[in-house]
């Protein structure tokens, strides 16, 4: 893409820089850090050491940020006084896009974040959607599916972000015009943990006969494991669906 094309052009160099002097990034699209895995990458970096340098720029004489947040929230909590990362120089525009393909091209982002950081990029720089995604090398079609979940109300997009509902969910949860039905029907779908599929029926049958009340799908057999669950999930998001 254009984006990733430019980056590569961008000069930089791997360098140890002080904790101290590397301060948050303000376009950071994650806002949601698991604990569980924090406490593992801590694990891991002190056993190992930092594997990934982080990406930073210069400011001034100190350093911002741009991908690496965990690592450095790591290397706090261990009270490490260097890091290694690789510095780049780039423009305020190239700061933001190189925030999100560092965290897009991480499979744990959270739908809420990805979708919020295409809003704050399309906002501040003027872009449509179709244009973020030719610059960022995504389908077009990806990037406006993520926009439009920004328009469910904000309880719903937090059952989204803590991942008791996924993407598939919120994009069959637009299909119910009504406001409060569309929020009640949410969280009855998380917490009786039902499929995408399952979703969709209870949504059909919804439009069908409005304000009927909310059938719950069939019960399975036995509910998936935690660990099918994540790779499910991880699944749908590598394969955009």
């Amino acid at each position: 893409s254009y984006t990733q094309q430019a980056l590569r052009n961008v000069r930089q160099e791997v360098l140890e820089i002080e904790v101290k002097k590397i301060h948050p990034n303000p376009h950071q699209p994650r806002t949601h850090f698991s604990p569980g895995d924090l406490e593992d990458l801590i694990a891991s970096i002190k056993e190992h050491g930092i594997v990934q340098p982080l990406v930073v720029t210069k400011d001034g004489d100190e350093y911002e940020l741009v991908a690496g947040e965990r690592r450095l929230r790591a290397a706090r909590t261990l009270g490490l006084t260097h890091v290694p990362a690789i510095a780049r120089e780039a423009t305020e525009q190239q700061k933001l896009e190189l925030a999100l393909i560092e965290n897009i091209q991480r499979e744990d982002l959270n739908a809420i974040d990805r979708a919020k950081a295409y809003k704050r990029f399309c906002t501040r720089f003027n872009l449509r959607a179709e244009e973020l995604a030719d610059r960022l090398g995504e389908y077009r079609s990806t990037v406006a599916n993520y926009m439009r979940i920004l328009e469910l109300a904000q309880p719903v997009q937090e059952l989204i972000s803590q991942g008791r509902l996924g993407m598939g969910h919120g994009r069959c949860l637009l299909g119910i015009v009504n406001p409060r039905r569309r929020d009640e029907l949410a969280i009855r779908c998380a917490e009786s943990e039902w499929s995408v599929r399952s979703l969709e029926e209870v949504v059909r049958k919804e439009k069908e006969a409005p304000g009927v009340g909310i059938v719950p799908p069939k019960p399975v057999v036995a509910n998936a494991s935690p660990h099918l669950r994540d790779l499910q999930q991880l699944f749908e998001q590598s394969m955009k669906t």
